[in-house]
């Protein structure tokens, strides 16, 4: 597992849609991810330390959690099955560690409330550049095909 952290929120300019990027702490990795408005709103406004007056769905989590004397021992992004990212939430609570099924940002939501450390899987990593470089091919192509004019094509001197 690589340790990563949040490096901010941005919007992905087709489809308009919130990405959460996250870098890793003692390398080079980065593994976008989009998310929901909402979600990505809540990453947002907690990464800028704004101070809500009545807790959020994620604030509750993380009141829960501590009202019941557990902690969030990490999170865990350890999946990516078309292009969906699964995560858990590792508690320890009386000494046992329970996990708990989450999708990404909310998982990322309640690890940055809780100050609990973000990990994703190698093999995540290295599925996700594929992908990348499978779409930065499969757009770069569709750019070419959408410039190309009909004087681009010459005519055949043999017909």
């Amino acid at each position: 597992m690589i340790e990563m952290s949040v490096q901010g929120i941005t919007i992905d300019p087709v489809t308009n849609m919130p990405i959460v990027v996250l870098k890793g702490k003692e390398s080079e990795e980065i593994l976008p991810i989009w998310i929901g408005i909402f979600e990505a709103n809540a990453i947002a406004m907690q990464l800028e330390g704004v101070e809500r007056p009545r807790p959020m769905t994620h604030d509750l989590i993380k009141n829960l959690i501590n009202s019941l004397s557990a902690s969030v021992e990490y999170i865990h992004i350890h999946d990516l099955k078309a292009n969906t990212y699964y995560a858990e939430i590792s508690l320890i609570l009386n000494g046992e560690r329970i996990v708990i099924d989450s999708r990404p940002s909310d998982a990322i939501n309640i690890a940055l409330r809780c100050n609990a450390p973000i990990y994703v899987s190698e093999a995540v990593l290295k599925q996700s550049r594929i992908e990348n470089e499978i779409e930065t091919e499969e757009e770069e192509l569709q750019d070419w095909l959408e410039s190309i004019k009909p004087e681009d094509f010459g005519k055949n001197p043999s017909v």
